[in-house]
């Protein structure tokens, strides 16, 4: 019985000096119901209630950081296992991922516009990368046949030989073929999210004398769907 009350009289220290219910049953080897009775009655001034409302504030931060980084190792662990699953690209692989990437960004051919050349306009480098070894692997567009654009909001406050460095790495062609730069002065989107220093605007890539080429990788996209089963 002494050791009990003496187990109260510290559970009620502690707590009037600002401990946590979780801090105190840690400290103390009671079971939660009984630290509620004894401790019920217990008014804390503000500066105890501040240090309980930070302490918990904490706790939550430290959370949050550690459910992120769960995420993110499971998301790793997801990709490196995912990433084997893909076998070596042949070449027509290749044209089919090509003739997809360009019917989900590429500017279509229509009865309006039925003299479209092959323009492409991206972000992403890896994509961009994909993009142009499909030209020159699977289309055979010589280099001198391409044309490249650059265009970025003047707010990202990026020069155009920082640009044209960029640009230039990203897509192993000189510097001087990605001199045509555009700054855009409209408002910019609030939505987008690469805003960061890493943005550097999107690159569009035109193929000269390429409407009959654009037309020849929309019928690979039919061959895509004819082979796929959607028609017929």
């Amino acid at each position: 019985m002494v050791s009990k009350d003496n187990e109260k009289e510290k559970a009620v220290k502690l707590r009037k000096q600002g401990y946590s219910y979780t801090e105190i049953l840690k400290m103390v080897s009671v079971s939660k119901a009984t630290l509620s009775e004894w401790l019920r009655n217990i008014e804390l001034n503000n500066l105890q209630l501040e240090r309980l409302k930070l302490k918990n504030a904490n706790a939550r931060k430290l959370g949050s950081i550690a459910l992120r980084n769960q995420r993110i190792y499971k998301t790793k662990q997801i990709i490196e296992k995912s990433k084997l699953e893909v076998e070596k690209i042949d070449l027509n692989n290749l044209k089919i991922i090509g003739a997809i990437l360009y019917w989900a960004e590429g500017s279509k051919q229509n009865d309006n516009r039925p003299s479209k050349e092959l323009i492409f306009t991206n972000s992403d480098p890896r994509m961009l990368k994909i993009y142009l070894l499909w030209l020159n692997k699977c289309l055979f567009i010589k280099p001198e046949n391409i044309k490249f654009e650059i265009y970025i909001h003047e707010t990202y406050k990026k020069t155009p030989n920082q640009l044209s460095n960029y640009w230039s790495e990203v897509t192993s062609f000189p510097k001087v073929t990605l001199n045509k730069i555009y700054f855009k002065k409209n408002k910019v989107n609030s939505l987008r999210k690469n805003k960061g220093d890493d943005y550097h605007g999107v690159l569009r890539i035109t193929v000269r004398k390429s409407t009959d080429i654009s037309r020849k990788v929309m019928g690979w996209v039919e061959g895509i769907c004819l082979q796929s089963g959607l028609i017929h």
